[in-house]
């Protein structure tokens, strides 16, 4: 007789590993972090060896670990494969569309209306997503993501969407004349936003100590105010909380309208050490509103990215 795994934690597992964090992997599934723990025990318990590991940087998995999220992901694939062949048959008249807040609200949603004026007969229906928990239990045709750059290039079901650059931008009420300081130095002055968890490393792109210590700069005595994630710091930003760190992007429509400015010179850039695709299952590939919205936004990603 088969022995079935824990499958609560199994999604525990999943979430921990992808966020390198219980408390955000808590986060994501509505739990606590010690229901999260408690789940993480049980499944070592059934699979006999630790799964994780500590790091500065964050939970890690360890040689079982690795191969359990293998087996695992393949497992996740598949399933979320055979649901999109089951819609494909079904022909939904809706497009699915899924991505996270900060892309659609500072960037994907004004533009929208032009696809809807070119293609009148496919209705889109845009599903705010900040995690695969999420994702996966929506149903989604079509999902825009914000993914390591080694797993960005262009396949049969994604395609590369835009290459970023990270800096820190701020209304122009907060800078000399409105306008980007000469001396880095200033910026020690001016009050700074900070996006994503204390403690947790994103990169030195999001990291405003970095930033300071490659700037030279004198790192300002006050916190700053954070926030979970860079939606509602870029938000803050345009209420002229302080200057926030963002990507091309998403502030690119705010700098042309001159709702916020460039704090340093674009020579200060960051290349992001993540990208945008979209993607969509194999099952639905030969789907002609898939392909349809796949031009489109890719063609908007290019103008975005050329003006």
């Amino acid at each position: 007789m088969r022995t079935l795994p824990p499958f609560d934690g199994l999604i525990a597992f999943d979430a921990t590993l992808r966020h390198r964090s219980m408390t955000r992997a808590a986060s994501e599934l509505g739990l606590t972090q010690s229901a999260i723990s408690h789940r993480l025990r049980k499944l070592e318990g059934f699979v006999g060896t630790r799964l994780l590991d500590r790091t500065s940087g964050g939970l890690l998995p360890t040689a079982a670990g690795v191969t359990l999220a293998e087996g695992l992901g393949r497992m996740l694939d598949e399933m979320a494969e055979l649901r999109a062949r089951s819609r494909a048959s079904l022909r939904p008249q809706t497009l699915k569309i899924g991505l996270g807040s900060a892309l659609a609200n500072h960037w994907l949603v004004r533009r929208l209306p032009a696809f809807a004026s070119a293609h009148p007969d496919v209705a889109i229906e845009l599903c705010i997503v900040e995690g695969d928990v999420q994702a996966r239990a929506l149903d989604l045709d079509m999902q825009i993501r914000w993914i390591p750059k080694a797993g960005a290039r262009a396949t049969s079901t994604q395609r590369l969407l835009f290459d970023e650059m990270v800096f820190p931008v701020a209304v122009p009420s907060l800078l000399p004349r409105g306008r980007s300081l000469r001396k880095p130095d200033v910026l020690g002055t001016l009050p700074v936003l900070h996006k994503g968890i204390a403690g947790r490393n994103d990169g030195d792109e999001w990291s405003w100590p970095a930033w300071f210590e490659r700037l030279g700069v004198a790192a300002p005595v006050r916190a700053g105010l954070r926030f979970d994630n860079l939606g509602t710091a870029l938000t803050a930003a345009l209420q002229g909380s302080g200057a926030v760190l963002a990507r091309s992007l998403l502030v690119h429509d705010a700098l042309a309208e001159r709702q916020l400015c460039r704090v340093l010179s674009p020579d200060w850039d960051m290349m992001c050490s993540k990208a945008h695709v979209i993607r969509w299952p194999a099952a639905l590939a030969s789907d002609r509103r898939v392909a349809l919205f796949a031009d489109w936004v890719t063609g908007e990603a290019e103008r975005t990215s050329l003006q």
